[in-house]
C-alpha cells in the first residue's frame, strides 16, 4: 500500500493543530511556565515542520485499471 493523498491529509491535520497548539502555549505563556516557553517552541516547529513536509513526499505513479490493451468484448 502506498502512500496516497488521504494519508498526508491524516498526518497534515494533528500535526499542524498540535504543533499550533504549542506555539499559541509559548506566546502566552507567564508565570512558571515561562521556563517551558523553549520547549513548546522547539515541539511546535517541529510538529509543524514534520506535518508540512509529509506534503512533499512523492506520491507513486497511479497504475491503469486497463491491464490489457484488447478490450473485452473484441
Amino acid at each position: 500500500m502506498g502512500l496516497n493523498r488521504t494519508a498526508k491529509g491524516i498526518v497534515l491535520v494533528p500535526t499542524l493543530l498540535l504543533g499550533g497548539a504549542f506555539l499559541a502555549a509559548a506566546a502566552w505563556a507567564q508565570g512558571p511556565a515561562e521556563s517551558n516557553r523553549s520547549l513548546a517552541i522547539t515541539l511546535g516547529a517541529i510538529l509543524m515542520g514534520s506535518g508540512l513536509l509529509a506534503q512533499l513526499l512523492p506520491e507513486p505513479p497511479r497504475e491503469s485499471e486497463e491491464t490489457d490493451p484488447v478490450p473485452p468484448g473484441g
